[in-house]
């Protein structure tokens, strides 16, 4: 697919998306729901993987036609819209009223979902207009920092770099489960006979082993996004002339 191709069934998809209506329309029942053929799109997805999806596979998990699907989702641009819509499902709302603890919550909601289904990764690192479930977690998200003295656009970029830092795990981590063990358990016979060569290699991954780091990058840098804003908000408290 060409790259104007893409923005094609891009464009058409967030249409698709944001022309459903809200409740069910009058009239006889349908005997599909959009619902119900994303919750079967995301099922082949979980168990074989997004490019297994295709029309055929979700019309014989419902047990129908892939013509029959078309009345209600014209295309694989739009499956995929609806797909990740739903699996992101309602974004993670903290009660507290910390920031810091709100986004962190808000960063650990992102993670799960897509841990939960790894293949979103790849749909939200496609170029993409939000539809209504991905959009209600960037209201969140922002509703959190409300108070902030930041601008608009530092705010987004603050919750791109909080996904681009989940995605980014959630990808590692579903190639190779526990990435850090997975590499500690491959390198251990190497530092262990060349120990000298690599002194501040072999300190860091025993450290982590001793101290029960290990694969815990999510905490961390969320921990360290967030102090570096909270550095930046201080700041700005101190001079308020420096937002502008």
């Amino acid at each position: 697919m060409t790259r104007g191709e893409a923005n094609t069934a891009s464009v058409a998809a967030a249409a698709f998306l944001w022309a459903q209506p809200v409740g069910r329309k009058p009239g006889p029942k349908p005997k599909y729901t959009l619902d119900g053929i994303a919750e079967a799109a995301i099922a082949v997805a979980d168990e074989s993987g997004l490019d297994e999806v295709s029309m055929q596979r979700v019309a014989e998990r419902l047990g129908t036609t892939k013509m029959a699907l078309y009345r209600y989702v014209p295309g694989r641009a739009e499956l995929d819209a609806v797909m990740l819509d739903t699996a992101l499902g309602a974004p993670v709302v903290a009660e507290a009223a910390q920031w810091r603890t709100a986004l962190t919550a808000w960063a650990g909601g992102v993670h799960d979902r897509a841990l939960a289904h790894p293949w979103i990764v790849e749909l939200v690192q496609r170029p993409h207009t939000p539809g209504p479930g991905e959009l209600a977690w960037f209201e969140v998200g922002l509703g959190a920092m409300a108070e902030l003295p930041l601008r608009g656009g530092e705010k987004l970029d603050l919750l791109t770099l909080l996904v681009g830092h989940v995605m980014s795990l959630v990808r590692q981590r579903a190639s190779a489960g526990a990435p850090e063990q997975q590499l500690a358990i491959g390198l251990a016979s190497i530092l262990a006979e060349r120990a000298e060569l690599y002194p501040r290699t072999a300190s860091a991954f025993a450290e982590a082993d001793d101290d029960g780091a290990r694969d815990d990058a999510l905490r961390f840098g969320v921990d360290r996004v967030l102090a570096g804003v909270a550095a930046l908000v201080a700041e700005r408290a101190e001079s308020p002339s420096s937002r502008s």
